[in-house]
């Protein structure tokens, strides 16, 4: 099916309107792109970041009458506004996006393959994920780093935690790689149906126990923990995620930024030694062993 793309040029305090408009005009949907390479980092609580300048694309079907959709534009955003009617190519979109995803090693045993396609070594430890929710398929630096630490370690027979499971990317991998059971735990219920999906379609369901963060027992006790959030909830979980490592276990810690490592790194040295930090970009990912 032929499709129409308009492009114009925004600010973040216009999203809600553009947006609106946009579909108001007959937009099927609607994609916001940073316009002017801004990082966005961790926000405070209950806010919602936003790039200063952005790219808005509005994907019309190709019968739509774009003069008029251009002249509604303007009429209500500005008579200059810079607006871009494209006609894009009738292709099968899906495919198309398909063909951006290839299997990703990770260390020397593990792989990341999107179902669709054969894994390249059939004898390594193969991961079945296709993208889809924003939970997570490895090629992140902060979740690459986890499963480069997996790779490298044998948590064969052990017991896991994954806190902040989203896709489940790490409790699988640490399921592939031998580990006997791991609690998946996440307060977002579409990371937990992502993550029992995930875990289905890889053949270890039957060794993830997916929970709730207020159904997570306190004396469970595992060999390994893993929690790849973001800073600000890695320094005030620290205590619990703590709590819940056996004396002598691992701890795998990332979705921080380098200038975030030593504070996050302070929170936990109570009870783990706690080893040089690993940078990937601007991303840390920090690990250690706790005291007995």
């Amino acid at each position: 099916m032929p499709w129409i793309q308009v492009k114009l040029q925004g600010t973040g305090t216009d999203n809600e309107q553009i947006e609106d408009l946009l579909l108001e005009l007959g937009a099927v949907s609607v994609t916001l792109e940073d316009s002017a390479d801004q990082p966005l980092f961790e926000p405070p609580p209950g806010a919602t970041p936003m790039w200063d300048a952005i790219t808005y694309t509005g994907l019309f079907d190709a019968a739509t009458d774009m003069d008029l959709v251009e002249m509604a534009l303007r009429n209500e955003l500005g008579a200059d506004l810079p607006v871009r009617v494209e006609a894009l190519e009738d292709k099968n979109w899906e495919r198309e996006w398909m063909k951006n995803y290839k299997p990703i090693p990770f260390g020397n045993r593990l792989w990341v393959c999107p179902s669709w396609l054969t894994p390249p070594d059939p004898n390594a430890v193969n991961m079945l994920l296709d993208p889809g929710l924003a939970f997570g398929t490895g090629t992140h630096p902060t979740t690459a780093m986890c499963l480069q630490w997996l790779d490298a370690h044998d948590v064969a027979g052990k017991v896991a935690m994954d806190f902040g499971c989203g896709s489940g990317i790490l409790a699988i991998a640490a399921a592939l790689l031998g580990a006997k059971k791991i609690y998946c735990i996440d307060n977002d219920p579409q990371a937990l149906l992502a993550t029992r999906e995930n875990a289905e379609r890889n053949g270890v369901r039957d060794r993830i126990e997916i929970l709730t963060p207020e159904q997570l027992k306190s004396d469970i006790q595992v060999d390994v923990m893993l929690a790849n959030i973001l800073a600000g909830p890695l320094v005030s979980l620290a205590p619990q995620l703590s709590a819940h490592t056996k004396p002598g276990g691992d701890i795998v810690l990332s979705g921080i930024l380098a200038e975030q490592a030593s504070s996050v790194s302070d929170a936990y040295t109570p009870w783990f030694d706690m080893n040089a930090p690993l940078q990937t970009e601007d991303w840390i990912r920090l690990s250690g062993q706790k005291r007995a």
